[in-house]
């Protein structure tokens, strides 16, 4: 009699930037003109289209193989595991996820999404893709970061809890904390303010729920591990796995500015979490970078350079966290 193979798969969740992505519509309450047809980026339906594809490429290689363990002890692959929990930052509105869901190369992925509606005067927002197979979503919500003496409106904060197969529950917080425009020092205090509030989202966990719940924060917090809003939210218990994360092909962070690799995303995780982390690197794969002419090394391969149409990717590279859970 032939036993039936065991199944062995790891929980994999992903942190994208995806830079820019928008639709070719103008919302009228948004600052989202550069984005059209006739803005100055020339945003056309068949590069929309393009970089709803190449997202969805994106997503697919941060997957694996699915090993399945034969009975004699030998293991073999069967199948590539897609993501089981994808955060992406700079997306325009639900139609935007929409059409990457439902209508691109991830229609079969069968992911379902939850995504925040934010006052930001751009209009992006950032969404948390999830497979239903390996994540019960529960509820969601978004929380407002109010805005402080001299701060924009921006991003507001995902917040989403689920149940694992595991039939734990994990609590999932997705952010994109403002950025260093005006010089990093004079930004600090709004990356702050989104980052307190992150800080107090985890306190309500860590007193209403347990003191024990596995929480993973991630998203681009345009900030470096030492900085303030990340030990802010580290002295909450909590640990930044992505703060060494290096891909295979050069890569040494997420983000590369005049030849020096740094990394602004970040996936942080609760201490209960901590021992079921297998790993997390940067997916740089050879599609998603390209040669630095003026620096040397790699860069990632992004989609404008400037005004100039680019044809790639995006400017950030993703993290990828592996989970046995």
């Amino acid at each position: 009699m032939t036993l039936p193979l065991l199944l062995l798969s790891l929980f994999t969740f992903v942190e994208l930037n995806c830079e820019n992505l928008f639709d070719c519509r103008h919302d009228s309450l948004k600052n989202d003109t550069e984005f059209l047809p006739e803005g100055s980026y020339r945003w056309t339906p068949t590069r929309y289209w393009q970089k709803l594809n190449r997202v969805g490429q994106t997503i697919i290689s941060c997957g694996e193989p699915q090993i399945s363990e034969q009975p004699n002890g030998d293991s073999n692959p069967q199948s590539w595991q897609l993501p089981d929990l994808v955060a992406l930052c700079e997306v325009e509105n639900d139609s935007v996820i929409h059409d990457l869901t439902k209508r691109s190369l991830l229609r079969n992925a069968r992911y379902e999404y939850v995504m925040t509606n934010s006052p930001d005067e751009r209009g992006i927002d950032v969404a948390l893709l999830y497979s239903p197979l390996s994540f019960r979503l529960v509820k969601s919500h978004s929380v407002r970061v109010n805005p402080i003496k001299g701060m924009r409106p921006t991003r507001d904060i995902l917040y989403a809890e689920g149940i694992i197969a595991s039939g734990d529950t994990l609590h999932v917080v997705a952010v994109h904390l403002p950025s260093r425009r005006g010089g990093e020092r004079s930004s600090r205090p709004f990356r702050m303010a989104a980052a307190s509030r992150v800080a107090a989202i985890v306190d309500s966990i860590y007193y209403n729920v347990s003191p024990d719940a596995k929480i993973i924060i991630a998203g681009d917090f345009n900030d470096y591990t030492r900085s303030s809003s990340l030990q802010l939210l580290c002295s909450k218990d909590m640990i930044d796995i992505s703060s060494n994360a290096t891909g295979r092909n050069g890569a040494k962070g997420t983000y590369r500015y005049k030849g020096e690799w740094s990394s602004l995303d970040h996936i942080i995780v609760s201490r209960k979490l901590l021992p079921l982390v297998v790993g997390c690197n940067v997916n740089d794969a050879n599609f998603l970078i390209e040669p630095d002419g003026q620096y040397g090394g790699v860069k990632p391969r992004r989609n404008y350079i400037g005004p100039r149409y680019n044809n790639g990717f995006s400017d950030h590279l993703p993290l990828v966290a592996t989970f046995r859970m």
